[in-house]
């Protein structure tokens, strides 16, 4: 398989950890290419004070989401997958009802026809039964909704080691090994 990922980033809350995902990536010998969708630009502004050209370091193409013909629309480009984090509740309905409009939810499309691994980190709360149709409707086509929900059994003692943690989850749905990440590892009986 191709050691190529996508990754999209749309317009909700959690730009911090679409950055992360990308410093990660960056660190692994995988080509990052990457779509930002104009609410994706205002979050990733607002959350991190960033521009899309502060990301260039992280990848190794930014692709305009309005030129739906890039190479990453074709299945006959070869990836591991996709990632979209944050997935905004517009870019989680618009993958579920096949509406292909730009070229992040043309890209997500070509995973799901072509059976890779898609990965959608849907952020939204509370959550209406429309939002929970469209995630099932991903799911039930071989996506993996992965809500980015933090864990408190590592005591993790500051914001981004909730990020990083949140990473390792999302990057080991490809097997992909994240420094720092910590499993559950149980806990032992206590009487």
């Amino acid at each position: 398989m191709d050691k190529r990922i996508i990754v999209g980033i749309s317009g909700a809350s959690g730009a911090p950890l679409a950055v992360d995902v990308l410093k990660t990536l960056s660190q692994t010998g995988i080509q990052t290419h990457l779509i930002v969708t104009r609410g994706g630009q205002l979050t990733l502004r607002q959350e991190c004070g960033m521009e899309i050209a502060d990301l260039s370091g992280w990848c190794e193409e930014i692709h305009d989401p309005g030129h739906v013909g890039d190479n990453i629309a074709s299945g006959s480009f070869k990836t591991m997958g996709m990632i979209i984090v944050p997935a905004s509740m517009k870019t989680v309905a618009g993958i579920a009802n096949g509406y292909s409009d730009n070229l992040l939810l043309r890209a997500a499309d070509v995973c799901l026809k072509e059976r890779r691994r898609m990965v959608v980190v849907a952020r939204e709360t509370p959550l209406n039964a429309i939002h929970l149709r469209n995630m099932l409707e991903i799911t039930q086509a071989g996506g993996i909704i992965l809500p980015p929900v933090i864990s408190c059994y590592h005591d993790e003692q500051n914001l981004y080691a909730m990020i990083h943690h949140l990473t390792g989850k999302i990057l080991g749905l490809f097997e992909i090994d994240v420094p720092g990440f910590h499993r559950w590892e149980g806990i032992s009986n206590v009487d």
